[in-house]
């Protein structure tokens, strides 16, 4: 099945269902079953979509965001592009776990002054490459990586994937949460994980360049209104998507 017919049978379902919801199509029991909002359809479409063994993530359409459900994300301001991550969070479907796994991938790597490559890297390379890999452009020296995201207002706050800069902003290292830090320390030493020893007094900044958690709760109007869903080359999924909305339809008393 073609993304073409995925999106066609979407719009299909959708119109269905914006007739059930007016009363043209329901009688009274699925008149009851329809009264839910347009985030409860969407919430049990996310819900279909697991029953049919697809990560509801990947089927979020390109450049469509997602429900923060950290108190920081949701309030953060405008959206920052990947290209200049400054004054907003970059919402391209990146996380911060996302940036803790990117990350553990560099354990090992020795610390070399100037390097972003596996074959070395000072701490700003590090997060650096580490965005770069998740399609974020950050700038190349600490000071400029602070004035990144958003400012977290303390450790109290820190969520992992935050990036933290020493008062001096000669170092930054990658929160990973409970207490650990991911960073490359200094010349002799490679990229590894330990017990965070920055306290707000030590700290110049605190800053997030990615929603810290996001839920896959995308509404069937932007999923019906898109051009291209994130895999669009796998027709395997594409009619798991189509099990999942086929699902949908089955709670709402319609036949598909």
């Amino acid at each position: 099945m073609s993304v073409t017919d995925v999106l066609s049978r979407i719009s299909e379902i959708q119109s269905t269902i914006a007739q059930i919801q007016s009363g043209s199509l329901a009688d009274s029991a699925t008149a009851s079953s329809t009264s839910a909002d347009g985030a409860d359809s969407a919430s049990t479409f996310a819900s279909a979509l697991a029953a049919a063994g697809v990560d509801p993530a990947s089927t979020v359409p390109t450049g469509t965001a997602t429900a923060a459900t950290d108190a920081l994300d949701s309030t953060a301001g405008t959206t920052a592009t990947p290209a200049s991550p400054t004054g907003g969070l970059v919402n391209n479907g990146v996380t911060g776990a996302d940036v803790v796994a990117d990350a553990k991938k560099y354990l090992g790597v020795p610390y070399v002054f100037g390097g972003t490559t596996r074959s070395g890297m000072d701490c700003s390379g590090l997060v650096q490459t580490v965005f770069k890999d998740l399609g974020i452009t950050m700038p190349r020296v600490v000071p400029d990586q602070a004035n990144m995201g958003v400012k977290v207002p303390d450790l109290a706050h820190a969520q992992p994937g935050d990036i933290i800069t020493t008062k001096s902003e000669g170092h930054i290292v990658i929160y990973l949460g409970d207490g650990k830090i991911l960073h490359a320390p200094r010349p002799g030493k490679d990229v590894r994980i330990i017990d965070n020893y920055l306290k707000d007094s030590d700290i110049g900044e605190i800053r997030r360049i990615v929603p810290a958690t996001a839920t896959a709760t995308t509404s069937l109007a932007s999923l019906s209104g898109a051009s291209s869903l994130s895999s669009p080359s796998s027709a395997s999924q594409s009619d798991l998507v189509t099990a999942a909305l086929q699902q949908l339809m089955a709670s709402r008393g319609v036949a598909a």
